[in-house]
């Protein structure tokens, strides 16, 4: 591969505040900058000590307590304070129109099962994303594409179970009092298996929403959630499946959301270039690759390096996973050439002791 586009790796240990205040410390060279021309920042920063805010912190805190000691952590090492990390890891709870889009495509071929995304967000993280491999004490540990300053999880990653998860942007104009969603996509990386994950976002109201597509190492099935704060979608993929930044589930229409001009188009292009694979003989990783690198004749594109793109958002990297019986291969792709790439075995894991509420009745 070529030595300027690998991404820098970081191994982080320890409990939760120890890896948060490594995590920060990775961030704390380009933060200030990020935040300094961020025009979420300056519109996220407004929400200081409103009452919502304490309620995403209280449901955080009852919830995921571990967590929540992750962020804080995080602060400690960014030299910020603790409030206004925990805001800028609610940003999509606070604005709505938060710019982390993302394009996610989920195949079944054969005996492995494979997922593709493109991990869009701000053109000023082109350059200054790393991977983290993080080993809390006393869960799988995971490997993450991961954005200075946030919380793993909420990008493209896979932990010691075998279990990967890719995450796509939802921008769900009602949001409600439950758990911020990016602390909901990290403790899904606390999960040991694909029905622990899905217990997890069923059984615990996101304030927001997020797009999990999840596979696992050992495990046949892939999923397509929508995980809102009104319901939990779960789809099994059969064959191929595209998603790119709004709800398109059945049931969906009755939750306010903002599609935008780029996402409706994108999901109108997945559904060109899918059709053609259906029936095509064996899938290949390589064909997801040309999907997600597919610049558009007409609308906009999937593949998203325009500096005036109107979402504010361009591909900073694109993922690949494969996942097998042993475990999940991960590469991760900068500028069409690899730039990480690792295989992460599947490790037998005791669960880990329940850290959240029981089920709420409400969501399926």
């Amino acid at each position: 591969m070529a030595s300027t586009q690998e991404l820098k790796v970081f191994q982080v240990s320890g409990e939760p505040y120890e890896i948060g205040l490594r995590l920060g410390e990775i961030a704390r060279p380009v933060f200030a900058d990020y935040m300094a021309q961020s025009a979420a920042w300056q519109a996220v920063r407004r929400w200081r000590g409103t009452p919502f805010v304490q309620t995403l912190r209280d449901a955080a805190r009852a919830h995921f307590p571990a967590l929540l000691a992750e962020l804080d952590g995080i602060a400690a090492g960014l030299g910020w304070a603790a409030e206004d990390v925990f805001l800028w890891n609610c940003r999509g709870e606070l604005i709505h129109n938060a710019p982390d889009g993302c394009t996610t495509l989920a195949a079944c071929a054969g005996d492995t099962r494979l997922i593709a995304h493109n991990e869009d967000g701000d053109p000023f993280l082109r350059e200054r994303c790393a991977v983290v491999e993080v080993q809390p004490t006393g869960r799988p540990g995971f490997v993450s594409f991961y954005y200075p300053g946030s919380l793993p999880g909420h990008t493209f990653a896979a932990n010691r179970a075998g279990l990967a998860q890719a995450i796509n942007n939802l921008r769900i104009r009602t949001p409600a009092a439950g758990v911020p969603r990016m602390i909901l996509a990290r403790a899904v990386l606390d999960a040991t298996s694909l029905d622990a994950a899905l217990q997890i976002l069923r059984n615990v109201r996101s304030a927001s929403g997020f797009h999990h597509t999840l596979g696992c190492a050992g495990d046949a099935r892939l999923f397509s959630v929508e995980a809102s704060a009104a319901r939990c979608s779960v789809q099994q993929v059969s064959q191929l499946s595209g998603h790119a930044n709004h709800m398109i589930h059945p049931g969906c229409e009755t939750e306010p959301q903002i599609v935008t001009e780029s996402s409706r188009d994108r999901q109108a292009r997945l559904r060109e270039l899918l059709p053609a694979f259906a029936g095509a003989g064996p899938l290949q990783a390589g064909a997801l690759l040309d999907v997600l690198y597919d610049r558009a004749p007409s609308g906009l594109p999937i593949y998203r390096d325009d500096p005036h793109d109107p979402d504010d958002e361009n591909t900073l990297a694109t993922a690949l996973f494969e996942i097998g019986a042993a475990g999940v291969s991960m590469k991760a792709y900068r500028h069409g050439q690899c730039a990480f790439d690792t295989f992460i075995a599947r490790a037998t894991i005791a669960a880990p002791a329940p850290v959240s509420a029981p089920a709420a009745s409400t969501r399926n």
